[in-house]
């Protein structure tokens, strides 16, 4: 992989999200506005990332394969960073009662919102279907051992996978499908998927941008002691542990890559909002993910960079 591709994708990332900002000043981000990006991102542009990504690659027995591998290989990672995140918030934070909230900041990364959009960028339609079954492991993860986590009785009760079963989750269900039984869409429908799929960068990071306008300075310097841990973990110390699980194994090229960068994605959007529904941190979770996804426009290149060192 071209570093300098993705120090590029990383600057055009970086400007979209100075311009959601910039929006931001005009149209702040309430509930409403907050709503109408989330159902256009999740429900529009991500699932087309996903078909299209589906329609542009050859499906075999060898990709059904990996796709599986995939999602292994997601679970187990954000498994890793959950349990790192709990360690150091054990070891470091002895006397805070964040500890939950830090173990789940630490494992669950924005591998939707940015991910997704960044590996079909550097990786082309492969590299984007490997990220959206990532993060599908992702929402297995949040949904399972994260929800048992945030439950004061610690029971996992099966009415809360219920919130697995979204829109994103059904195009990879269908997608996977229609290419297992080799039902080719219409021409028309290969080309609308394309072209709502190239929205999903955008909108997120404009989305982004607004958030961190939403900042306030005193909430920051509150909550830092308590973030150091979670976003030195998921971007800095996950990544690294990622490269060394998957460097003694000989997976192809494209995998490794995207779940490698999957494994560096800043902390997940969703965090507020669940940590909200549980009754757990809100505004910790806001604030992670935000400062973490400022941090990882300069973390996300070094870790490529040593990526590079090993991979090739």
């Amino acid at each position: 992989m071209e570093f300098t591709i993705v120090f590029q994708s990383i600057l055009i990332i970086t400007m979209m999200i100075i311009i959601g900002a910039i929006l931001a000043r005009t149209s702040p981000l309430n509930n409403e506005t907050r709503a109408v990006f989330i159902n256009m991102i999740v429900n529009i542009a991500m699932p087309c990332i996903i078909l299209s990504s589906i329609f542009h690659v050859d499906m075999n027995e060898d990709m059904f394969k990996r796709i599986v591998l995939v999602f292994v290989l997601s679970i187990v990672i954000n498994v890793v960073g959950i349990a790192l995140g709990w360690t150091f918030a054990i070891i470091f934070q002895k006397d805070s009662d964040r500890t939950r909230e830090i173990a789940l900041l630490s494992g669950l990364g924005n591998t939707g919102f940015i991910g997704i959009p960044l590996c079909a960028a550097l990786l082309g339609p492969e590299g984007a279907l490997y990220a959206a079954i990532f993060d599908a492991g992702v929402d297995v993860t949040i949904w399972t051992v994260g929800v048992v986590m945030l439950q004061k009785n610690r029971k996992f009760a099966l009415h809360t996978l219920k919130s697995m079963i979204n829109i994103p989750t059904a195009a990879i269900v269908i997608g996977l499908l229609a290419a297992y039984f080799n039902i080719k869409p219409p021409e028309v429908f290969v080309g609308l998927s394309d072209r709502l799929a190239a929205m999903a960068a955008p909108l997120a990071m404009f989305y982004i941008g607004m958030m961190i306008m939403g900042l306030q300075r005193g909430n920051v310097r509150q909550a830092a002691p308590k973030m150091w841990v979670p976003i030195t973990v998921k971007l800095i110390l996950l990544p690294v542990a990622t490269i060394f699980m998957v460097h003694f194994f000989n997976f192809d090229s494209v995998l490794i890559q995207t779940v490698l960068i999957q494994s560096m994605m800043p902390t997940i959007t969703l965090a507020s909002i669940l940590f909200a529904r549980y009754k757990a941190d809100e505004q910790m979770g806001a604030l992670t993910t935000v400062l973490s996804t400022l941090l990882g426009l300069v973390t996300i290149p070094f870790m490529v960079y040593v990526m590079s060192l090993f991979i090739n």
